[in-house]
């Protein structure tokens, strides 16, 4: 595996290794001294046409970890506000001698663009792209219902998970529901009609347009932001009306069993997708997301580039 690109790019065999080995990172990132020298002497440029913390935050931080060099390109200030094209950014890279390229673009399918252009040589992780995908994010959904539902070892086969809300204009949901199917996890998706997209159906999830009557049984429960910066229409009569109909609120989680995880990928629109008592509620894995996506990060990275010399405390 030379990209990280879409989350059906993944095989069964592919997903549990990249779960692993995070597994792996993250009880040697435990130690006092955190930075492991696996990727020492490599570097890898975070290129980011669209505005994000928590994303190329963590790929930094993971970067770093590993020993790389990190480079942080971001589209705003820089030759692509004055018009540079995508190749042009990417010859510019290739020239800098990147190893991996991380990307987050507005445009579904930039990253596959630029994986199979021959503009660069390295790696090409995908950060998020349109309503398209966003791989690592899903990876790190899974890794985290794996350490909650799993005891950290094995997939999730026949986990239930419940993902509501904004579906349409999530690329988070499309990585999870694909991912997911792949691990063994029985995925339903609730949305109102408007929220979810053309040829929902044909996806390996059910769908329903009911929360309560979805909730009972779930092992997992993820909310998902309601993105109105994508939103150029009303899609619901009101937020009041959403929240009553679809928010995950404290009343709704009083009726599922204490085990059940509960998930959100951030930012939260607190009140209107999930409620304030559910988003800090001892089920909320919110916060452990955020650590989580750092580590999978790191093998994402140590698995696509290679790893490093044989040193010792890396991974083999």
């Amino acid at each position: 595996m030379k990209h990280l690109l879409n989350a059906h790019d993944l095989s069964h065999e592919e997903a549990v290794l990249i779960l692993d080995t995070a597994a792996e990172m993250e009880t040697l990132t435990d130690r006092s001294v955190k930075k492991l020298p696996a990727l020492r002497g490599r570097t890898v440029v975070n290129l980011f046409f669209e505005d994000s913390t928590r994303t190329r935050i963590s790929f930094e931080a993971a970067a770093k970890r590993l020993s790389a060099d990190v480079i942080n390109f971001a589209a705003k200030g820089s030759s692509v506000s004055k018009g540079e094209s995508l190749k042009d950014t990417a010859l510019t890279l290739q020239a800098m001698g990147a190893d991996a390229i991380v990307i987050r673009h507005s445009a579904s399918g930039a990253p596959q663009q630029l994986a199979s252009s021959g503009w660069v040589d390295g790696s090409v992780i995908n950060a998020g792209d349109g309503r398209h995908q966003h791989p690592t994010q899903a990876l790190l959904d899974a890794y985290t219902m794996r350490k909650h539902l799993r005891n950290n070892t094995g997939d999730l086969e026949g986990v239930k998970v419940t993902i509501i809300g904004d579906v349409l204009h999530s690329r988070v949901a499309r990585s999870n529901v694909q991912l997911l199917h792949t691990l063994g996890a029985d995925v339903t998706l609730v949305a109102p009609p408007t929220l979810l997209p053309v040829g929902v159906q044909t996806w390996p999830a059910t769908v329903s347009y009911d929360l309560d009557e979805s909730l009972p049984g779930s092992d997992v429960v993820m909310c998902l932001r309601v993105q109105r910066e994508r939103m150029n229409e009303a899609f619901f009569p009101t937020e009041r009306e959403f929240s009553l109909r679809y928010g995950f609120d404290s009343e709704r989680l009083a009726r599922l069993s204490d085990d059940v995880v509960v998930m959100h990928p951030g930012p939260m629109n607190r009140g209107l997708e999930i409620g304030d008592a559910v988003a800090d509620s001892p089920q909320s894995v919110i916060v452990e997301q955020v650590a989580n996506g750092v580590t999978v990060r790191m093998a994402v990275l140590y698995l696509l580039l290679g790893g490093g010399p044989a040193d010792e405390g890396t991974p083999r």
